[in-house]
Order: structure tokens, then sequence, then C-alpha cells
């Protein structure tokens, strides 16, 4: 937008150098809400980007994880197969578009010094990669039958694009199914212990007094608990022979109960702040209830914390679910997850053999990263505002 100067000449505003200046002439350009602002500057954010580009496709991958693996995470076939090699080149150096490979068979042959059977390239059977293939069957929304598949190949061959595990399990298959259990255990600790720890934070930090008192000392204790030798003591009381969906129920459940009174905390102090601020101030003199000033005035303040603790507490719930499980105290079988998939590293002498029985880590450290950058992002845009 320009104006005219006393000479009649138009005159260009400047562009805004600091935040302040930036959100004077967002204030006087015209109505721009709080979250516009906060998204334009986001935006500016590389890295809260990609975070962002990076947990929407995880989520879009968790939803749909049957129809993105591309074999059934229970088949068995070659044990510790090595990953399979794509390429555009055929055996004779005809070149392809479509992308080839050879599958990983038993040669016949034994090693001398282990007499494990040696594989190799089966390169009399080339198979081609397709997209939207039909494979083995399941229930999208566990409601509607399908078959179909992002990739694969037209005969349903075995494609291991990470190789297979000790059991001749598809790796990427496993760990696409895995990442539902792992970030909805994740997903569901940190929202109930958001809703816990906001609730009793702007309930103790508004109404003070004895309130407050007591319930900072219950925080005090919660707080004071050793989190990991606790659930490890707790996770004894479930049988072994208990159902998965019960584990996981109590997985949960100690989790929440353990990992609420941090943020409490950091609510509290910001509600003591926030209500003794002179708009909250005015509301009590003019007799605005409790429950309006918490709704209208203390709770949208500290929200930007609350979102920012959200983002950054989820990859911590994955990294604690991937140790536990990795311990065998998170998912037992025949659910997948991670930390259950990364039980299969227990030994040397497998890492050493076969690599690629650590792929499940890269999706545990695209998800801590993505999540991180979100994190990051949304603090640094929040901030300023």
């Amino acid at each position: 937008m320009t104006s005219v100067d006393l000479e009649g000449k138009a005159v260009v505003p400047a562009k805004p150098e600091t935040i302040a200046d930036e959100i004077v002439v967002s204030r006087h350009s015209g109505d721009e809400s709080y979250l516009n602002l906060v998204w334009r500057r986001f935006r500016r954010s590389v890295a809260g980007m990609i975070g962002l580009v990076l947990v929407a496709m995880l989520l879009i991958m968790a939803v749909f994880a049957d129809f993105f693996a591309p074999l059934d995470p229970k088949l068995t076939l070659l044990p510790y197969g090595p990953p399979t090699t794509l390429s555009f080149v055929d055996a004779v150096g005809t070149f392809s578009f479509r992308p080839v490979y050879y599958p990983i068979v038993e040669t016949g042959e034994f090693d001398p010094i282990t007499f494990q059977p040696l594989t190799g390239p089966d390169l009399e059977n080339p198979k081609y990669l397709s997209f939207f293939v039909r494979g083995w069957s399941y229930k999208l929304f566990w409601v509607i039958d399908s078959d179909i598949h992002l990739f694969g190949t037209a005969d349903g061959g075995p494609l291991n694009l990470l190789g297979t595990d000790k059991f001749g399990r598809d790796i990427l298959s496993r760990g696409i199914i895995g990442s539902r259990i792992t970030l909805t255990i994740a997903l569901i600790v940190v929202a109930l212990t958001t809703i816990i720890g906001t609730l009793v934070g702007i309930i103790c930090g508004y109404l003070g007094g004895r309130v407050d008192a007591w319930g900072q000392r219950f925080v005090d204790l919660m707080l004071a608990f050793p989190e990991l030798p606790l659930y490890l003591a707790l996770a004894t009381l479930i049988p072994v022979t208990a159902p998965s969906h019960l584990y996981i129920a109590f997985v949960i459940g100690v989790l929440i109960v353990l990992r609420w009174a941090q943020l409490s905390r950091e609510v509290r102090g910001k509600t003591l702040a926030l209500a003794r601020i002179e708009y909250v101030r005015a509301a009590i003199a003019t007799g605005a209830g409790d429950f309006r000033i918490v709704a209208r005035h203390i709770l949208p303040n500290v929200m930007s914390h609350v979102i920012v603790s959200v983002t950054l507490s989820i990859p911590a719930m994955v990294l604690l679910e991937s140790f536990l499980g990795f311990l065998g105290f998170a998912v037992k079988p025949p659910l997948i997850s991670w930390g259950l998939m990364l039980q299969d590293t227990n030994t040397f002498s497998v890492l050493g053999s076969y690599p690629w029985i650590l792929s499940p880590v890269v999706f545990v450290l695209i998800t801590v990263f993505a999540f991180n950058a979100l994190g990051d992002g949304l603090r640094d845009a929040i901030d300023p505002y």
C-alpha cells in the first residue's frame, strides 16, 4: 500500500526490519488474526515446515498402514534375508524404465566356517516394481475389505526393501504397521497428560491458597518417583498370559500417571503470572465468574506453551516406547511396534552379520526429528506474539 507526500510523489512504506515493526505494520494493514501472524512467522522456518510435512506423512502412513505395507507383516520368508536392491538395468545390461530386482533365495551352498546357508539373487526370475497392485487382504478403517497396496509386484512376489528378520518377516511392512501402535501410545499419553496437567496447573495457580499448597505437594510427590524403576516394577504385575490390548492399556495408564506433573508445574507458574495482569483483575472487578476468566483470559494465554510442550513431548514418548519395547515391557506379540522390532538387535553377533536388523531405528529417527523440528518452528513462531 502506497501513500502520497506533500509534493505529490508516491511513497512506499519501508519493509519492517524487526518482529516488533512487523506486528505494528500488520495491525495497521488489516484485521490479521493471531493465528495468521503465527502461521506467517512459522512459514519462514525451513526446519518447521519440513517437520510439518514429515509429521503429516507419518500420520497418513499410520492411518493407511495396510495400504502402504507391501507384504503381510506375518508372512514368513527367508530368515535374515538382505534388503532387495532395485535397479533400472536388467541382468543382461538392458535399460528398463520399470525398476527391476531379483529375489534373494538360498543357493544350496553353505558357509565353510559358520555352516549357514548362503543366499544370492535369483537372476533367472526378475521381478518388476509396480504400483497399486493387489496383495494380502486387509480392512480399510477396520470396515472396508481391500487388497490394494501402493507398491509391490504384479504377481505378489516378495519385495523386501529393508530385508527380513530372524523369522523371515518383511521389516519394512512391519515397520509401517508398527507405526500405529507406537504413535497411538505416544499420542494418547501426551493428549491425556496434557489435559490433566493443564487443568491441575490452572486450578492450582488461579485458586491459590490451600488448593495450591496441597496440589503442589501432590505434584512434588509424583515428580519424586523414579520413573523407569517404578514402571518396570509395575510392569511385573501384569501376567505374561494377559491379552495384548490389556497390556497396552496398562502401559498407557502408568505413563499418564507418571508424566502429567511436570506440565502441571509449568502451567501453574504461567497462571500465577497471568492472574495478576490488569485485564484479569478488571474482569474480576466487573463480576466475571471464575470459569469465564479462566476460559477467556488465562487458558488462551497458556495454550502457546502447551502446544509447544505437546510437540516436544511426543518424540520423548516415542523414544520411551522404543526403549521399553526393546526391554520387552511395552508391547507383546502378535502386536507390532518399533520397540518390539528392536528386540532382534540384542546380540552383537546378529548386528555384525545382519546390520539391516537396525532398520526400525530409521523410523524412530525420522519421527523424533519431525516432531522436534515442528516443535522448534512453533516455538519460534509463537514466542514473538
